[in-house]
């Protein structure tokens, strides 16, 4: 059993008088440690898809299961401390808090969990995400100080502040040139094998997927392509 699985699961809105069958019965596993690419062209259903795995969109049918456990019953509450607890996410946007510095924006998510971290444990972990992102020598500044590499860096940091099992990636270079783009790819690779965590992207990205290990094609909400890889980059 997967850390993510979707079993049949389908999503349907209302568009004025009509329904959009965004996502038609997917299922699918993702595995611990898996680098997963989901592509396809606009209006496939990745989105859809990320933010019902992210438990952001519940499905219309079917299940999402996270760890094993069903997450259709679960209430508001367990869903936020689920998703506080095992989910991290980077957006394209960035979506960091002009205010505050490097520092603040990592610690961010932190102070929103109901388990407080002792101080010491705390900073050290995040002085360690900052030399892990390259960023030590911006840990001062605000936002608008940085580039957007830079900016997506710091979201991949604050995604790992709490020690996620899964992160959620939405298009994550696509507001980067293509050089930024690739160091922040290679970045996450890094991170995720050696802290094991697992990557989920909803990409158009060529170099994402290329560099996957497992990946998910979609066309009008319907699965095409669902291929694994070796760690090596063998089809399996």
């Amino acid at each position: 059993m997967g850390i993510v699985e979707l079993r049949e699961a389908r999503k349907t809105y209302p568009l004025g008088k009509v329904e959009v069958h965004a996502v038609k019965g997917v299922s699918f596993s993702i595995e611990k440690g898996d680098f997963i690419s989901i592509a396809g062209p606009s209006g496939s259903g990745k989105t859809t898809i990320l933010n019902m795995i992210g438990l952001v969109d519940l499905p219309s049918a079917g299940e999402v299961l996270i760890n094993g456990k069903p997450t259709s019953g679960l209430g508001d509450a367990e869903l936020t401390r689920l998703r506080h607890e095992t989910l991290g996410f980077i957006f394209q946007s960035f979506n960091l808090i002009p205010v505050l510095s490097v520092w603040e924006n990592i610690e961010f998510p932190l102070l929103l969990g109901a388990t407080r971290v002792p101080k010491a444990e705390k900073n050290q972990w995040i002085d360690h995400l900052i030399d892990e992102v390259g960023l030590a020598e911006w840990r001062t500044h605000k936002p608008n100080e940085l580039s957007g590499g830079q900016r997506q860096r710091v979201a991949i940091a604050r995604a790992l502040v709490t020690r996620p099992q899964i992160v959620l990636a939405d298009e994550p270079t696509a507001n980067l040139d293509s050089g930024t783009g690739e160091q922040i790819i290679e970045l996450m690779k890094r991170i995720n094998r050696e802290m094991d965590t697992t990557f989920i992207f909803s990409t158009h990205d060529a170099k994402i997927v290329d560099i996957a290990d497992h990946i998910i094609r979609l066309r009008d909400g319907l699965v095409t392509e669902n291929t694994r890889r070796d760690r090596l980059g063998a089809e399996a």
